[in-house]
């Protein structure tokens, strides 16, 4: 393997290695040249600038801080990262030192506490995903909890701290078994329940004796379950005869029913108890934030005021009920420690807000209406309330800010602010908020789509940059973002962000717009806003570059071949190139889930389909200047995915940039890894639309 050329001679070889990259058949011609930096592999790839590299630095020097846990000295465990990986930091105070407790290469990106001054963290290898969970005090060494060779996830803890379950699956297998343990004697861990596919415990009763079990079947449905430890008995509770998509879940202060957020009946989610005698369902919020319900005037009509004074429970029915545009589902929730508060976050299309509600578990008078905390306008990233319930905390990012920690005190309603996480040389005046837009699609349903326009004025008409999110049933929001303002600064272009058909947060019904025979529909979404970018006086519909990871690799891939002479180039972060060998490859205990969302390959039809829709099949359409990025222990989106569609391509002449990382997994994890592939991104993005 040959090694990087000397900085002198790299900057004179660049132009000529770029120009012979995007000049047609050349690369069917010469092989192209290898370099390692690090771990990362530039494949065909001209070395980045010095200058270039400086100016993209900044924007992955800012750092964020997102709340893991209270412990119980009233201290908080935060992750942020100081060195090259996020780590687990305490904050003993608001505006304190951020003290850091985790020293690792790899990274560690979550903590819970435990009622003995403890915290457990899990942490893998390389990005494979094969987490082990690790329990230490504030200082001294670490104590494995989970068995070496096993994949493990979901910890709970009971409320006096002596018991802890996950879910641990082998590797290849696709069904999870609930562990136990005692944090004290993690040697003793056992086998509690022998479950089959994505299990997982989500709470542990508040007499230790049970725990809840949510069974993860696709973004659409879900089972939960309640193990009695002493018996062994597992009881189903909820709706199991039809799809119903649950989230979170715990058990209210007496034990006798669940709070859960469910969808069941209605097409956003609502904040419920199921009463685990009756195993009826029953509101215990609405689904709206207050200050919208308010803004709407419904709750103030005759219609509704007369109902209630009838029967309080009418609330409820369809004389309250609020209308679009006012309606938003829950999509999180929290509870204190005495499970008679909730808090929970409201998705406003994309914004977040949070709201306090009294747990009522009798609900003889229907959920009160709930308090919102007035925070600043961005996304709510993690949630918990202190021990002794009086404090909320809250870690949300801005545009302009990638993240800190608050806390809301109840009793005065104050929020005080306990980190400032800096932003690496940034000047926050210089970066752009985005301009939520909808436009039209083939079917005239409305997208809604992230718009980001640089503050510098162009003498001609900007170039765009499609950023296509992965899931597929993510949600691009409107938080910070060091790529896309870097790519608004540095290339003066704007930056579209869409939420095409099938993305969350807009109902279950969009949720499913692109399942199975419909996944093409998601990839007309983008041919609209190709042709709304058309009709926009200011953007050059010449100059349109599409990038996505993941699933929205996929859609790059997709635009690519399906719009080859609308687009000037594409970016494909491990994206799906052949939906068959990508169910065939992928990590066992992801294959069902995957199989549920994509269709099924081992039905005659629907592999008929995915023939059809697969990148692979129409690859010979893809002309355009390609980059494409891989990390090489990649669980979910193997390496063969991108190196069989980087073969393909090169094999017809279609200039390709392969970036592979030998350190990540799905993903870039790692600051020194991020900065060099964004900074080759820029530099790609430069030369396919024409900016100097």
């Amino acid at each position: 393997m040959r090694k990087a050329h000397s900085r002198p001679f790299a900057a004179l070889l660049a132009p000529l290695l770029a120009a012979a990259l995007f000049s047609g058949h050349a690369l069917a011609q010469t092989a192209p040249a290898v370099r390692e930096q690090g771990a990362l592999v530039f494949d065909g790839v001209p070395e980045t600038p010095a200058a270039l590299r400086e100016a993209v630095a900044p924007y992955y020097n800012a750092r964020s801080a997102t709340f893991q846990d209270w412990l119980p000295d009233g201290s908080m465990l935060i992750t942020t990262r100081f060195g090259d990986t996020y780590q687990v930091h305490r904050v003993a105070a608001p505006g304190a030192d951020r003290t850091q407790l985790t020293f690792f290469s790899e990274p560690v990106n979550s903590a819970q506490g435990i009622p003995d001054g403890r915290f457990l963290y899990p942490r893998d290898v390389g990005g494979a995903e094969y987490y082990q969970a690790f329990l230490r005090r504030l200082t001294g060494e670490e104590t494995q909890l989970t068995a070496p060779g096993t994949r493990n996830q979901s910890f709970v803890v009971s409320k006096d701290g002596k018991l802890v379950a996950w879910a641990q699956v082998t590797p290849g297998k696709a069904d999870y078994d609930i562990m136990l343990a005692d944090p004290a004697r993690p040697e003793g861990r056992r086998l509690v329940y022998k479950g089959t596919g994505a299990i997982a415990p989500i709470d542990i009763s508040p007499d230790g004796g049970r725990i809840l079990l949510a069974k993860y079947i696709s973004i659409a449905e879900s089972r939960l379950y309640v193990l009695d430890m002493a018996s062994g008995r597992v009881d189903p509770i909820g709706v199991h005869d039809r799809p119903v998509s649950y989230g979170g879940g715990k058990f209210t202060a007496d034990g006798a029913g669940v709070v859960v957020i469910s969808d069941d009946g209605d097409d956003l989610a609502a904040l419920v108890v199921i009463d685990l005698t009756t195993g009826k369902e029953r509101p215990l919020s609405y689904r709206f934030v207050v200050a919208d319900w308010e803004r709407s005037g419904q709750y103030q009509e005759n219609a509704c005021q007369g109902a209630i004074l009838k029967d309080p429970r009418a609330r409820f029915g369809p004389e309250c009920a609020p209308r679009p545009p006012y309606q938003w589902g829950v999509e999180s929730f929290t509870l204190s420690p005495d499970r008679k508060q909730a808090a929970f976050v409201t998705n406003t299309e994309g914004w977040s807000k949070v709201a306090l509600q009294v747990v009522d578990p009798a609900g003889l008078n229907g959920p009160p209406m709930p308090v919102e905390i007035a925070l600043p306008k961005g996304v709510v990233t993690a949630m918990g309330f202190s021990p002794d319930g009086g404090r909320l905390a809250i870690s949300f990012s801005t545009y302009a800010g990638a993240g800190d920690v608050w806390d809301y005190d109840i009793a005065s309603k104050r929020l005080t602010r306990w980190t400032t996480s800096e932003l690496g040389g940034l000047n926050p005046a210089g970066l752009v908020e985005p301009e939520l837009v909808r436009y039209r699609s083939f079917d005239e349903r409305a997208i809604p789509a992230f718009v980001y326009r640089p503050a510098r004025k162009a003498k001609g008409k900007l170039p765009v940059i499609i950023q296509i999110h992965g899931g597929p049933e993510a949600q691009e929001l409107p938080s910070f973002s060091a790529r896309r303002q870097s790519w608004v600064k540095e290339l003066n272009a704007v930056v579209i962000v869409p939420n095409v058909r099938g993305s969350s947060g807009y109902g279950k019904s969009y949720l499913s717009l692109d399942n199975g025979a419909k996944r093409e529909d998601s990839v007309k979404d983008i041919g609209a806003l190709l042709d709304w970018i058309a009709a926009q006086p200011d953007l050059d519909a010449d100059r349109v570059a599409v990038v996505g990871q993941s699933y929205g690799g996929y859609m790059a891939l997709a635009v690519a071949g399906r719009y080859n002479d609308r687009i000037a180039g594409a970016i494909d972060l491990y994206g799906i190139s052949n939906w068959v060998t990508f169910l065939e490859n992928t990590e066992g205990y992801r294959r069902d889930l995957r199989r549920a969302e994509y269709g099924d390959e081992r039905d005659p039809a629907m592999r008929k389909v995915f023939d059809q829709i697969s990148p692979t099949s129409y690859v010979s359409a893809m002309k355009k200047p390609m980059m494409i990025y891989q990390g090489a222990n990649d669980p979910r989106v193997p390496r063969s995915e991108s190196e069989a569609i980087v073969a393909r391509l090169r094999a017809q002449g279609t200039p390709v940039w392969y970036v592979l990382a030998k350190d990540e997994g799905h993903g870039i994890a790692r600051k020194g890894n991020q900065e060099a592939v964004r900074a080759t991104e820029i530099l790609f993005l430069k030369q396919v639309l024409g900016v100097e």
